[in-house]
């Protein structure tokens, strides 16, 4: 066991606080970074930050500096299909000089909604004008922030091309961090504040929100929520495939299930060629009687196409293979799946996560519009065929069975879905270390 260093003259954190240490199986090689500091003239003034590079014009711009320091960057254009469509993503944190890529673009990859009787299956972006049914946004559901103007061809909820229907605003999330000092009523804290960028497209009686939100300390968080009305035409479910909506029980709302993809082409550091690596974790029993349980973790290196299934501590990461921190350490993203009710009727609902080498044609996850070869498939479990990964491209899927309630009606409350992508070795702390912990930094010497 060892203490810290002191903070700015605080004492050692106690012994008492420090943890065992017990092994844990994964082994990783620390990388060396050999850093020299020379004394420069008096008069040397510190280098100014390199221009920022945009690919696209002034219009189609999302660019936030938000209060902790962090600034995201990002352009934006409509998919006639996926609706808005995020591009060339960059999250400059305090302390870095120069942006850090994270996504060349990312978007929706499929909304597949199936009715439990069987009569009704719907892939809402490619077979029902889910990007044309983009509608406009009032001042009021984007408090504090900006509306922007969306072209839409052949709108079919707005009167006009240019739909007021991209909201970018900052919201606060709550804690960042919270630490008490071992003395004193030292307290650091900070509260954290996110970018949320957001449209409302609207698919017959449903109204789908697509929000994407981007923190300061790097995590970006995907959500699809439901909302609008349920149809009447589905009032009719019996068998069990339905729940009383109404009045006594002469109305049955059928249940049905949203399986909405995301489709993200990663870019760490500027560069596709990025690595995909699978963690599992197993924990064994007590070897000895004075000894606890113990957790091995091992690596699997994603080298081929995959169709992953998530699992009791399972996870994946996307690496940079070009980009490091200040630690050695190649930057990489954690993909974090939330909540999923995962369903089985078709085949390419089966599975969490799939790693596909990229297509130009391989556009939806089903239903696929792309123009690819005869034979090809067109759902993304057919393109799971065995291909190294020179360009892995993430789809994730997440599901959500709705059994209908009164409180559905009327408007339905948001139902939600999604998941997240974190940082994992972007930086090398916290990007919102606070200066008096900046040397808290691994092993002191």
């Amino acid at each position: 066991m060892r203490a810290k260093r002191p903070i700015s003259g605080l004492r050692p954190r106690g012994i008492n606080r420090a943890r065992s240490g017990a092994a844990v199986g994964l082994t990783v090689t620390a990388l060396a970074a050999g850093l020299t500091t020379a004394a420069g003239p008096a008069t040397a003034q510190p280098k100014a930050a390199p221009a920022v590079t945009w690919g696209c014009s002034a219009a189609y711009r999302i660019e936030q500096k938000l209060a902790s320091g962090t600034t995201w960057r990002m352009c934006y254009r409509h998919d006639r299909e996926a609706g808005i469509a995020l591009e060339d993503i960059s999250y400059q944190p305090p302390g870095e000089t120069k942006p850090i890529k994270v996504l060349t673009n990312a978007r929706l990859g499929q909304i597949h909604v199936p009715y439990d009787d069987g009569q009704a299956e719907y892939d809402d972006l490619t077979g029902y004008g889910f990007g044309q049914g983009m509608v406009n946004l009032k001042a009021s559901e984007c408090p504090g922030g900006t509306i922007k103007t969306v072209k839409v061809r052949e709108p079919m909820y707005a009167d006009s091309e240019n739909v007021k229907g991209l909201c970018t605003t900052t919201r606060s999330r709550g804690h960042a961090y919270r630490m008490q000092a071992d003395t004193g009523n030292k307290v650091f804290q900070a509260q954290g504040k996110d970018l949320l960028v957001y449209s409302v497209n609207k698919v017959s009686w449903y109204e789908y929100m697509t929000e994407w939100r981007f923190q300061d300390d790097g995590t970006i968080s995907m959500n699809v929520g439901a909302t609008g009305s349920l149809s009447p035409g589905d009032y009719d479910a019996g068998d069990g495939r339905g729940w009383p909506i109404g009045n006594g029980s002469r109305s049955k709302a059928t249940s049905h299930s949203h399986n909405v993809f995301w489709r993200l082409n990663f870019a760490l550091d500027g560069s596709s060629k990025n690595r995909i690596e699978q963690y599992d974790s197993v924990v064994s029993p007590p070897a000895g009687a004075n000894q606890g349980p113990t957790n091995k973790t091992t690596r699997t290196k994603v080298t081929k196409e995959l169709a992953g299934d998530a699992k009791n501590m399972r996870w994946w990461r996307v690496v940079s293979a070009t980009g490091k921190n200040k630690d050695g350490h190649a930057r990489s993203y954690e993909i974090v799946p939330g909540p999923t009710q995962k369903y089985p009727g078709r085949s390419f609902t089966k599975h969490d996560i799939y790693f596909t080498d990229y297509k130009k044609c391989e556009k939806f996850a089903s239903n696929n519009l792309g123009n690819c070869p005869a034979g090809s498939g067109k759902s993304v479990d057919k393109w799971v065929n065995g291909e190294t990964l020179k360009h892995p491209i993430t789809w994730v899927n997440v599901g959500f069975h709705h059994i209908a309630r009164d409180e559905d009606q009327e408007p339905m409350p948001v139902h939600w879905q999604g998941f997240s992508i974190a940082p994992r070795d972007v930086t090398a702390m916290n990007p919102l270390t606070p200066a008096e912990l900046a040397g808290e930094n691994g092993q002191p010497d």
